[in-house]
């Protein structure tokens, strides 16, 4: 008997989930199901003139759960209710680096997000997006499944010698940019993801405007001068940092992962 109680306990810890596992539910279950309403989205990084819209439903936010998994630590307790509907709430602290953590509130009976804020490294918020009203029912999106990455990590190697990728950050995805985009002029965008938070990683002919989570490098290319931009929410010493030993440039590899770039975009 006593062997027994043993087993079982030994599998009931085997078989309980973790928070991250607990979100990673959520998270899967809303690419296919989303609720809609009114909600309030106010960005604080970049600045902006004005910070705050409403919108339908919560933003699209790229997460992908075995990144997040392996990058954060997820902490789960009682949330407040989101538009009178309860909720868990589910905090997300990077396990190292200086990359920005998250909170998402989840219903608890959905189990879709209701809520999320982005916080910079020192606690000030970047992003939040929050229900204010909700309909009745959840409403099937279309979700788009998220591309392939393999061999994206060694190309991207080879293109760029010398990059040191910030803590916690993989290359995702990769497309052409269009050169009718504005200050693009053509050139090759790479995003680096760490399950949470997006890093633009972008090689192009011209140089980009000075600006707060910017950092640039002039390079050496194949067809001349090209220039590397780093952007996205971290402190600029992190992102100086990654493009530091950064001399030259060969975009020849990655040209087998790039989409085609939509100049409508």
């Amino acid at each position: 008997m006593r062997r027994f109680s043993v087993l079982a306990l030994l599998l009931c810890g085997t078989a309980h989930a973790s928070d991250a596992d607990d979100l990673a539910v959520a998270l899967k279950k809303a690419r296919q199901w989303t609720a809609r309403g009114q909600v309030e989205v106010s960005v604080f990084f970049p600045p902006r003139t004005l910070p705050t819209r409403t919108a339908a439903a919560l933003p699209a936010v790229p997460f992908r759960p075995a990144l997040l998994a392996r990058n954060f630590t997820v902490t789960r307790s009682e949330g407040e209710a989101v538009a009178g509907r309860p909720s868990l709430r589910f905090d997300l602290i990077p396990k190292q680096g200086a990359a920005a953590r998250w909170s998402l509130w989840i219903d608890r009976v959905w189990n879709v997000p209701l809520a999320f804020e982005e916080r910079m490294p020192g606690g000030t918020l970047a992003r939040r997006a929050a229900f204010v009203k909700v309909n009745g029912a959840l409403s099937r999106v279309s979700g788009q499944a998220l591309p392939p990455s393999t061999g994206l990590s060694a190309a991207l190697k080879t293109a760029l010698p010398g990059l040191r990728l910030p803590a916690g950050f993989t290359p995702v995805a990769a497309r052409a940019r269009a050169a009718a985009q504005e200050e693009a002029q053509g050139g090759t965008e790479i995003t680096l993801s760490d399950g949470v938070n997006v890093l633009a990683l972008i090689v192009a002919p011209r140089n980009v405007r000075p600006a707060v989570g910017v950092a640039s490098v002039r390079v050496a290319g194949a067809g001349g001068v090209r220039f590397v931009w780093l952007v996205g929410n971290l402190p600029d010493a992190a992102l100086k940092s990654a493009l530091q030993g950064v001399r030259q440039v060969d975009e020849s590899g990655l040209g087998t992962f790039t989409a085609a770039a939509d100049s409508n975009r």
